[in-house]
């Protein structure tokens, strides 16, 4: 073009702002997060409101929450989370507000910390139309006095509300009972999942009756397992999901949910259920097979016996954890890890895991095999180099490992905790980060082997890494930093505490260097450990 330099010719005009919405619309929401990082406007579109459906508010009760109240009237969706709630006239208001300005639209609300009364929220939740999901967490001042939803035209104003209720939230009340369970989830009928964690649940007796449950109607004292089973069975084609975890059941009550007619659970939390046994385990994967997410950890009597049933009985699981469970040994876990459908596997503080038996079962053919995106093998101490075939080249981690001249590796895996593992070195950290470059969260506090060397090897290959712990890292110095800086630019969490050779200069500086960095916790040069959000 005559009158234009050759550099003017070839610019290329930026795209509306609207037309970039509209295109990134097409997109998941991790794609949309890889494609935000491109370009300053790309990042401003990807921050639309139309791609904030499901955004998360979480504040305390105060004057200053109004006025954000009253500015949310302006989206289509969001979920909120109030803590701090009393039963003054400020958080009568604040609640007020609520259900005028997006009780139409709230698909979530929690209420942590809170000792809201009836009145206030029986006000509330009748205009909470489209709500999805309702925690009232340790909310004892609503169950304290059984006299919550007990009036009939309460429960029908509740229920015309709530009746496309998908998750309720009830752990951690101490004052639940048959009685105010049944008026709550009379108005819940589409119930898919619900959690009762925490809660005095009478699986076995009825103190204050003096008899076994089972034999009375209704107690207005406790919530009962035939009161559970009941409502197990009335919403058997709607529920999928159940947490028990911290509950006093004992085998034969586990056994009788499982049994429960109609019943097809994918997801079941018994985390710390102490009176669990190997054979209650047997009995439930036996029952339902369609269990895709299973919590058992800190069920402190199973063993490799329990580990073969879930992986022979469960095809379809994805998620696995075996946190804490101390006599878990290699048992099962060849078996385990073969099957294809697993995606996350907690194996943290298994003592007795050392690793031989899961690189069996990884070494199968890739579709005969789990392909993990979350592993977290956190303090399993018998994990050491000892546990892996001898041709391992380039690291002594049993993740990467030479088996038959094949690689296992992880392409998929995204969060992986090697935390407290004696046996992880330099060599390791460089091999995790050349096969597993997905990862996103990597957890190696600790690991008093891992060096500026070990970083320097793995930083060019974790271009994707947004959360990283190396507290108690001591070899780990300001070099360390400056390469993070350098290749990891989407940090948003990083863990140095205890890293005594990193100076607060490099750590004044890392803000500037890295654009997303949200939470930093570092040493203090006084010896005094600092957590900052930024």
């Amino acid at each position: 073009m005559e009158g234009c330099d050759e550099e003017d010719s070839l610019e290329v005009p930026e795209l509306p702002l609207e037309i970039v919405v509209y295109i990134l619309s097409f997109l998941r929401t991790s794609d949309r997060k890889e494609a935000s990082l491109v370009c300053r406007s790309w990042y401003i579109a990807s921050q639309d409101l139309c791609f904030q459906k499901n955004a998360i508010f979480s504040f305390p009760a105060s004057a200053s929450s109004l006025e954000l109240v009253r500015s949310l009237g302006r989206r289509s969706r969001c979920s909120l989370i109030i803590s701090q709630l009393d039963g003054f006239s400020l958080s009568r208001s604040l609640l007020l507000e609520v259900g005028l300005r997006v009780g139409s639209k709230l698909d979530s609300l929690a209420l942590p910390g809170s000792s809201v009364t009836e009145a206030s929220l029986l006000a509330l939740l009748p205009r909470l139309t489209s709500l999805r999901r309702l925690d009232l967490r340790g909310l004892d001042s609503l169950f304290m006095s059984g006299a919550f939803l007990s009036r009939k035209e309460h429960r029908q104003q509740v229920k015309s509300a709530l009746s496309s209720l998908e998750e309720l939230d009830l752990s951690d009340l101490r004052y639940l009972s048959d009685l105010t369970f049944n008026r709550l989830t009379s108005c819940t009928p589409r119930l898919r999942r619900l959690s009762l964690a925490g809660c005095h649940i009478a699986f076995e007796f009825d103190p204050y009756r003096g008899c076994p449950v089972g034999t009375v109607e209704v107690s207005s004292a406790l919530l009962s397992l035939r009161n559970l089973r009941k409502l197990l069975t009335e919403q058997s084609a709607t529920l999928v999901a159940l947490d028990l975890s911290r509950t006093a059941i004992a085998p034969e009550s586990l056994r009788s949910i499982a049994q429960v007619e109609g019943v097809s659970l994918e997801e079941l939390c018994l985390q710390s259920c102490k009176e669990l046994t190997d054979y209650s385990v047997e009995v439930l994967v036996k029952h339902q097979p369609g269990l895709r997410k299973l919590d058992i950890s800190g069920c402190a009597e199973l063993t490799g016996r329990a580990v073969v049933a879930v992986a022979r009985s469960l095809s379809s699981l994805t998620h696995l954890s075996l946190s804490r469970d101390w006599k878990v040994t290699e048992t099962g876990l060849a078996d385990l890890v073969s099957v294809a459908s697993l995606r996350g596997l907690d194996l943290s503080e298994c003592l007795h895991v050392g690793g031989a038996e899961m690189v069996k079962g990884l070494s199968q053919c890739r579709g005969e095999r789990a392909q993990l995106e979350k592993l977290n093998l956190r303090s399993c101490t018998y994990m050491r180099s000892s546990t892996v075939a001898p041709a391992v080249s380039y690291g002594d981690g049993f993740i990467v490992c030479v088996l038959h001249a094949q690689v296992v590796r992880f392409t998929d895996l995204q969060h992986l905790s090697l935390s407290s593992l004696p046996g992880i070195t330099d060599a390791s950290l460089s091999a995790v980060a050349r096969h597993c470059r997905a990862l996103a969260g990597l957890e190696l506090s600790h690991c008093a082997r891992i060096s500026d060397r070990g970083v320097a090897q793995a930083a060019p290959h974790l271009h994707r890494l947004q959360h990283l712990y190396l507290s108690g890292c001591n070899s780990i110095t300001d070099k360390s930093l400056f390469l993070l800086a350098q290749h990891c630019k989407r940090l948003k969490t990083l863990d140095v505490s205890k890293c005594g050779n990193i100076s607060g200069t490099a750590m004044e500086r890392l803000p500037s260097q890295l654009p997303f960095l949200e939470n930093v916790q570092y040493k203090l040069p006084g010896g005094t450990d600092f957590s900052t959000l930024i």
